[in-house]
């Protein structure tokens, strides 16, 4: 069996990774706040784990592994959208969520074994609240209840590294005369009339943010699991959080035994923000004409732990070696024998030394001979970069396009022997002016006529030669 090393943030050390029970390999991974539509960055982790999900399918087979990832349905972010829009709050996630399935989707991810929705799990929400209370680590003052971080002050900060004391000087904590200490973090509050709430011993109120991914994780997945992930940013406070509420409730377990974040994304060099006008959403860059799968394999060439740099220039490439992978499987491949095949040894091997996507897809490049081209479509099919019926797709519209142009070819051969005789070359360079624009490679000998598709063909263009 493949091992698998990964980095594990709470040990700060690539680890063997070795499952609770290989027969249930089980992962959880912080999901979106649903209020708008996914921009590139919450992208990213999607990407990465989704990778992580199909390698440990593979090593430990497609049943044997559960993947959790939550969607955040009930926030202040989305109460305020929904304030300022006049919808009901209900109508904005639902249609939120749907995007960022949709948009996911378009970028290749699998869809994970369980997408619990906060507003779904409220009573187990309130029974661990309860449990805390009772066990000393939570206290209730004003409507609200808070974790009280000092019941847990020797092992607080371990993930992220930092003292109790160091992260009150440094960290950005919401002051308020309730707390006993200004650690301490919300895990229920009050609502108001206009505000979602539901019934709890504390009188009619909401769930703070970081009780909600403790609360499924155990319900889903149980007091200890193999994997938690998210971006770095989540590091601090929402996943320390999530280890002091769940181990203080749950002390016979571990929750998560290994911790993965992967680095935030810049756009162009630079913090992607509004303001900078490079604020991207997945759906801009569909909208624009970038395929999903570029996207995809712009984000696997960069180590999921290294900063990530979206920029023009990488998705031109992308897409230009994206195009290259499909002209050499039209022209040499077989599909239904290339998906009989294992993904190659190497890719997997690169995968497994923590999720080195940059060395999966080198592996990929080399796959450049017309004997490659069965396995070349089995690996991007194993990454994720197409599923079978999308590349199956991309093969038949090259080939197909391949067909017209041939016909195309008798076409241009017969206006320019025309051509030669009356010595008018108009009509061939009419011709060749609708295959420029249609993206197709014009290559004309002494004798012979050779037409390509490029990137970006556009077989409709070629209507205007009828």
């Amino acid at each position: 069996m493949t091992t698998i090393r990964l980095y594990n943030t709470r040990t700060r050390r690539k680890e063997g990774f070795a499952p609770l029970d290989p027969d249930n390999v089980r992962m959880y991974v912080c999901g979106p706040t649903v209020y708008d539509r996914a921009h590139l960055g919450n992208a990213r982790p999607v990407v990465v784990f989704d990778v992580l999900y199909r390698l440990l399918r593979h090593v430990y087979g497609e049943g044997h592994v559960t993947y959790v990832r939550n969607f955040t349905d009930v926030d202040d972010k989305i109460n305020a959208r929904a304030k300022e829009s006049g919808r009901a709050i209900g109508e904005i996630t639902a249609e939120t969520t749907q995007w960022f399935l949709e948009d996911m989707g378009e970028l290749g991810a699998l869809e994970p074994d369980y997408m619990p929705r906060a507003t779904q799990y409220i009573p187990q929400m309130v029974a661990m609240i309860e449990d805390l209370i009772a066990k000393g680590h939570a206290y209730e003052a004003e409507g609200h209840v808070l974790f009280a971080v000092d019941s847990w002050r020797e092992n607080y900060g371990a993930l992220s590294g930092r003292t109790v004391d160091d992260m009150i000087a440094g960290a950005r904590v919401e002051v308020a005369p309730y707390k006993r200490n200004p650690m301490d973090f919300v895990l229920w509050k009050p609502s108001d009339a206009d505000q979602p709430g539901w019934d709890s011993p504390w009188g009619r109120g909401r769930p703070g943010w970081h009780i909600e991914c403790s609360a499924m994780a155990y319900e889903l997945l149980g007091e200890s699991f193999d994997i938690h992930g998210g971006g770095n940013d989540l590091m601090f406070p929402h996943h320390e959080n999530e280890i002091a509420q769940s181990c203080c409730a749950h002390p016979e377990g571990d929750f998560a035994r290994v911790w993965m974040h992967n680095e935030m994304l810049q756009v162009e060099g630079k913090k992607m923000s509004k303001s900078l006008g490079n604020f991207f959403t997945v759906r801009d860059l569909l909208d624009q004409g970038i395929p999903g799968e570029v996207i995809r394999f712009v984000f696997l060439s960069t180590h999921y732990r290294k900063p990530m740099d979206w920029t023009a220039e990488k998705a031109i490439d992308a897409k230009a070696r994206l195009f290259g992978f499909v002209e050499l499987i039209s022209m040499y491949g077989d599909l239904l024998e290339a998906m009989k095949l294992d993904p190659e040894p190497a890719l997997i091997d690169a995968l497994a030394d923590d999720l080195n996507t940059h060395a999966a897809l080198e592996c990929v490049g080399k796959m450049n001979s017309s004997s490659d081209a069965n396995r070349l479509a089995r690996n991007l099919v194993f990454l994720g970069v197409y599923s079978g019926p999308e590349l199956e797709s991309r093969v038949n519209e090259y080939r197909q396009g391949v067909e017209t142009l041939r016909n195309i070819v008798t076409l241009l051969q017969s206006a320019r022997e025309k051509a030669k005789k009356n010595k008018d070359f108009s009509e061939v360079d009419r011709i060749k002016d609708i295959l420029s624009a249609a993206n197709v490679s014009v290559r004309m000998s002494k004798d012979d006529v050779d037409l390509r598709p490029e990137i970006d063909f556009d077989p409709a263009k070629l209507e205007a030669l009828k």
